[in-house]
Parts: C-alpha cells; sequence; structure tokens
C-alpha cells in the first residue's frame, strides 16, 4: 500500500471545451459527482459526495467471486489451503460467500484501527458513502465468525475466511485494485483446561512437521521489548498461542510448495523459509513469515495473538478466549504457484488462460501469446497548491484504459535549477493479454489520461 505524496500545481485552460470532448469518450466516467444510489451484488446503497468514490469498473468485479471457481488458480489455492488445515480435527468454520460491501465500523472500528489511519483515507480505499465501502481486507468479517464461536452457533473453535478485497493501489503485475485473501483464526478457553488442550493441539502439529524432510525455519521468538504481548495475557499464554499459529503457518507453507515442487518434479529440493516481527492493529504480538524462493526472500503471510478488543467487540467476557489470527495474499501465492506473470490474467475471460487448469492441480502457466506494447510519458509541474495522493493518479490511468495498463512508473523527479519548480515524470506501459492494440487507439486513452488530469487536478501538463 503506497503512502506517498505528490502535489500537483493549479493552471488556467482556454481550451475547456476540446477538454470536456477528450474527457467524455473515457472508458470510465471519472467525474468527482456520484448518482444517487450505488448497487453492489444486487443491493442498493445511497451515495454522497464527500466520501463516494468507487467507480463503475471496479463495482463490476465484485459479482466474479475467482476464489469460488474451482478450476481457477485462486481457487485451486484456496481449496488446498482449507484441506490441509481440517483435515484431522476439523477446527476450522469455512466462510466464502461473504459480500464486499462492509461497515466502516467492520472494517476499520471493530479491529482497532486508529482514526488517522492511512488505511481510511479515500486515496487508498473504496468508499460507497460514509458509512460503507468495499473491505480492504476479509479481518472485516472477524467480529462477526468470532460471535459465531461465541453464541455457539458454531461448534468449531476456528475460521477460515476467503474473499475479494478491494484498495486504491499502484499498477503493476503484481498490484490490482481487487485481490483475494484467506483469513483463519482459532480460540481457546482462557483456563487451566485451555492450556492444556493448546498443548495436545501444538504436540499434533510438531508431529506433523517433524515427517516432513525438507522444510526448515528459522524461528523468530516471542520478544517483549520489541514485540510486547497484551497485559492481560501471561508469557505462558502468549507462547502457547504463538508456537501454534506458527506451526499451523509452517504447515501451510510446507504444504503448499511441496505441491508446487512435485510438480516440477523437485521433491527433494529444501523449502526454507523465516519469521520476523510485525505490527498489525488487531494483534499482539505479530509476525511474517518468508520464504526463499528463486533467489529471495518472499513475504507470504501476516499473523499474531488475537487482541481482546476484538474478541470483546464480537461478545465475549474478558481474560475469557485466547487465541491467534492469520492473513494470507492468495494472488500473490497464485502467482508463484501457476507461474502467472501478470496478475492481471486472474479476471480475463479469455479461456485460452481458463482452459489450462484443473481442479485439485497445480500447473504452470503456459502463455498462449505475447502482444507488443507500447508506451506513453505524461510530466508534469508539482507545487504545493492542491493535495493528491499517487494512486490518485494511478486511479485516472486505470479509470480510463482498465485493463489495457500494465504499468505505471515514476520515472523522472526533476527540479529546475532557476525557478526551483519540481516536474515529474510517470511512465505509462499499455499492453493487452489478450489482443493487439493500435497506435491511435492509445494515443486517444492517453489525451483522456493528461484531460481527466488537468481537469480533475488543475495540473500543468509538460
Amino acid at each position: 500500500m503506497s503512502c506517498s505524496l505528490k502535489r500537483f500545481i493549479p493552471v488556467i485552460t482556454n481550451n475547456k471545451h476540446t477538454l470536456q470532448a477528450i474527457i467524455e469518450k473515457s472508458l470510465y466516467s471519472t467525474a468527482t459527482s456520484s448518482p444517487n444510489t450505488i448497487i453492489v451484488n444486487g443491493k442498493e446503497f445511497e451515495t454522497d459526495s464527500e466520501k463516494t468514490n468507487v467507480p463503475q469498473n471496479i463495482l463490476k468485479l465484485t459479482d466474479k467471486a475467482l476464489h469460488l471457481k474451482a478450476s481457477h488458480p485462486i481457487g485451486i489455492l484456496r481449496t488446498l489451503i482449507e484441506n490441509k488445515l481440517n483435515s484431522d480435527d476439523h477446527a476450522f468454520e469455512v466462510y466464502n460467500n461473504f459480500k464486499p460491501a462492509v461497515s466502516v465500523f467492520e472494517n476499520f472500528d471493530s479491529l482497532g484501527f486508529p482514526k488517522d489511519h492511512v488505511g481510511r483515507s479515500k486515496s487508498d480505499t473504496y468508499y460507497i458513502n460514509k458509512d460503507h465501502l468495499l473491505r480492504t481486507h476479509t479481518s472485516a468479517h472477524e467480529m462477526f465468525c468470532f460471535g459465531n464461536i461465541q453464541k455457539k452457533i458454531t461448534d468449531k473453535p476456528g475460521y477460515l475466511i476467503s474473499a475479494d478485497v478491494y484498495r486504491r493501489d499502484e499498477i503493476d503485475k503484481t498490484h490490482y485494485p481487487a485481490f483475494h485473501q484467506m483469513e483463519g483464526a482459532r480460540l481457546w478457553p482462557k483456563t487451566e483446561a485451555g492450556q492444556k488442550q493448546l498443548k495436545k493441539d501444538i504436540s499434533v502439529l510438531e508431529t506433523k512437521l517433524n515427517q516432513i524432510k525438507n522444510f526448515t525455519v528459522i524461528d523468530m521468538p516471542y520478544k517483549e521489548e520489541t514485540n510486547p504481548k497484551q497485559k492481560h495475557m501471561t508469557k505462558e499464554e502468549v507462547q502457547l498461542v504463538s508456537t501454534h499459529l506458527k506451526r499451523t503457518i509452517e504447515l501451510i507453507v510446507a504444504e503448499v510448495f511441496n505441491k508446487k515442487l512435485a510438480s516440477e518434479g523437485k521433491t527433494n529440493e529444501e523449502i526454507k523459509s523465516r519469521w520476523i516481527e510485525a505490527y498489525f492493529p488487531w494483534t499482539a504480538p505479530s509476525w511474517e513469515i518468508e520464504v526463499w524462493w528463486k533467489g529471495e526472500w518472499l513475504e507470504l503471510c501476516g499473523c499474531g495473538v488475537v487482541r481482546e478488543q476484538v474478541l470483546t467487540n464480537a461478545g465475549m467476557g474478558t481474560n475469557e478466549k485466547i487465541g491467534w489470527a492469520f492473513g494470507l495474499g492468495l494472488d500473490r501465492v497464485a502467482m508463484l504457484l501457476f507461474d502467472i506473470p501478470d496478475i492481471r490474467l486472474f479476471w480475463t475471460d479469455d479461456q485460452r488462460f481458463h482452459e489450462q487448469f484443473k481442479e485439485n492441480t497445480i500447473s504452470s502457466f503456459k502463455p498462449y501469446s505475447k502482444y507488443p506494447g507500447t508506451i506513453r510519458d505524461i510530466s508534469f509541474w508539482v507545487n504545493n497548491s492542491i493535495d493528491i495522493h499517487e494512486n490518485d493518479l494511478m486511479e485516472i490511468v486505470r479509470n480510463t484504459a482498465g485493463d489495457l495498463v500494465e504499468s505505471v512508473k515514476l520515472i523522472d523527479d526533476f527540479v529546475h535549477p532557476k525557478t526551483g519548480r519540481r516536474s515529474l515524470c510517470y511512465r505509462i506501459n499499455y499492453q493487452s493479454m489478450d489482443r493487439n492494440i493500435t497506435n491511435e487507439e492509445i494515443n486517444n486513452l492517453q489525451d483522456t489520461v493528461r484531460a481527466n488530469l488537468v481537469e480533475q487536478y488543475k495540473i500543468e501538463l509538460r
């Protein structure tokens, strides 16, 4: 999630009629005014001029539910993890049908996000109105799922959620405004009996891990100085919960990457992983796990001991339950497992992509064609008159050209030696995954991007 801010200078143009004509040819409207209502998955929401910023091209994605497609890479990975975690004691209730429109309370407040957290900003989040948004993570449903455990609606002590989530973000081969997460959590009574059960559960996991001979892990133990615990928990409780959490995640990593190695005939190759400290608003202490893959450490999963406030928000009493939660980005892992070179491919309707994958099978994607791309640059002068997040620029490009844009990168940051004025230049790489594009088509799109930037943010183009 990019947090850098750019400032664009306002200018007066005498060419408004020309600009408006170009803007009206845009693939998607980027006007700041909103209709009175928005429909998400058949449910109608009122909009407001202050907050509403979700465009139609993003709303169209909310009906895709790729994680529910059994032969789609996202669905294959989801099923693999669910089956592994529920292979013995079936401790996890599975939730895969939550709709993406949630309340601000569910997405942020129930998880302890500070009011000034960058994730709440319009530059990062798609707002339907001041009270509702497209969820930015599956944790938006934590309170509901923990509540089901507390109310004994389910007899399982844990849950798994898989869903599509939405964030305004940069544009490149690994980032897309919609992606998929899996979240898991498990609880135990905060009692002596609960501790005994925890120890038994840990023993089962460690026995499984000891049977996997090609998996090694570098641990990062709990440290109060750098990764403090919550006051209501003892050190022994933290140690037990975090140990069960780590062994669970390690089993997932070993299972997923051994499946990948088996698909390549490399069953004896070592899988190396390591734990590092992290921070998340809804867990403490917290960690991330990384895997050594193709010459670099790759972050796979964030996790930690659930904060008591999250549990009390779900109706549990103080000192009643303890447990852990994790969040996993399915798209990132699926790109590794299936050798997907561009995240946009997950969302294509081209059958040349979909026919390559089968339920319960990991296989490598074979590119069916490489259509040539073309590059266009856009540069402009900057000053402190208007604040705009870099994601706003990305959104204009994405709303204008859709999936014809492969990447947008800042390639020049220049300060004029005499005037002191600052200039930024972004390079837009247009490339279709499914067809050839023409210079005329791209020139029209680029003109629209430039016109929309001038119209909305009054920048001075170079």
